[in-house]
């Protein structure tokens, strides 16, 4: 089993050398996959939404691999590529203040109008209302994340490592949106 396990990486490794943008656009699809999955077994949800959990991969696939492949090649380009605590401090507080925000507010007008399919007018309430709580946690968790992901692991393996932590995030996410779920409006 070993081996097999190893061939995968090995071949895994291959395709984030060769195409690393699909590579990670796939594995932010796969990672919001299970984590919708995971969500939905913890909230109690009896039969497991597919269309959900596929429209959940679709955002994986379209923004946040793509996104965060972008963002990392821009942070080390305007950085130079230095990882000393000061250069990686100024990464951690540039993401923090521009992608993070971005990126919660986006993912819950995605959950909300698309996943859900509620009216903008509820989801523009319920925006209001959760983003602050979101962003306030956010910022209690998300900048020791990117101090690490910055500091020592490398540029290639950033959008990964992000990914799996959003696996944890995402869940989350999920778990805070299904709480202040409203009633579709008929």
């Amino acid at each position: 089993m070993g081996s097999v396990a190893k061939k995968g990486l090995q071949k895994f490794l291959l395709q984030l050398q060769h195409h690393p943008l699909r590579t990670k656009a796939i594995m932010a699809a796969v990672l919001s996959g299970i984590s919708d999955t995971v969500s939905q077994k913890l909230s109690g949800i009896p039969k497991l939404q597919l269309r959900r959990i596929l429209l959940k991969m679709l955002f994986g696939f379209a923004y946040l691999g793509p996104f965060g492949h972008y963002m990392y090649i821009l942070l080390d380009k305007i950085f130079k590529g230095k990882r000393d605590s000061k250069t990686v401090a100024k990464k951690v507080v540039l993401e923090q203040l521009t992608s993070s925000p971005c990126n919660n507010l986006l993912f819950m007008i995605y959950y909300g109008v698309v996943v859900e399919g509620r009216p903008w007018m509820h989801v523009k309430t319920r925006i209001k209302k959760e983003y602050p709580k979101v962003q306030l946690t956010a910022r209690t968790f998300w900048p020791v994340v990117g101090w690490v992901n910055h500091q020592y692991v490398p540029l290639q393996f950033r959008v990964i490592f992000s990914s799996l932590i959003a696996f944890c995030w995402g869940i989350f996410l999920n778990l805070q949106a299904r709480s202040m779920a409203l009633p579709k409006s008929k």
